[in-house]
């Protein structure tokens, strides 16, 4: 995918539903997310996660529009951060709602994957 592209991979989103539009910059994937995250959308998300193949991926997921977010969101996130680390990349959620980031704090995902305020200090350094 040419930088700056968009790669729509879900409907908008509506209640229940989630959307995902994936763009590159400077060479990091930027999934921004709509929606929720659940049992019902997790395929939906897994599948844009999925860097396989990649040289050492790095994805950052703006997370400023998710609205709900279960523990498949946590599973999924645990998972792709594991792969990407084991691949030589890395994974960054950016931007999460204050419901969002509670659940990151609650289970302590955001000790494990950096958890950044800004969309911005999430394509940082």
């Amino acid at each position: 995918m040419a930088e700056g592209e968009l790669a729509d991979t879900a409907p908008a989103a509506q209640p229940g539903q989630l959307s995902v539009v994936s763009t590159t910059t400077d060479g990091i994937r930027v999934l921004t997310l709509a929606g929720e995250i659940d049992r019902d959308t997790g395929q939906t998300l897994r599948q844009a996660l999925d860097a396989s193949g990649a040289p050492r991926p790095r994805i950052v997921v703006d997370l400023s529009r998710v609205t709900f977010m279960d523990s498949t969101g946590i599973n999924l996130f645990i998972a792709a951060h594991r792969s990407l680390t084991e691949a030589g990349g890395w994974i960054r959620l950016a931007a999460p709602a204050e419901a969002v980031m509670r659940t990151l704090q609650i289970v302590g995902v955001d000790a494990v994957i950096d958890c950044r305020d800004t969309l911005r200090q999430a394509l940082g350094n």
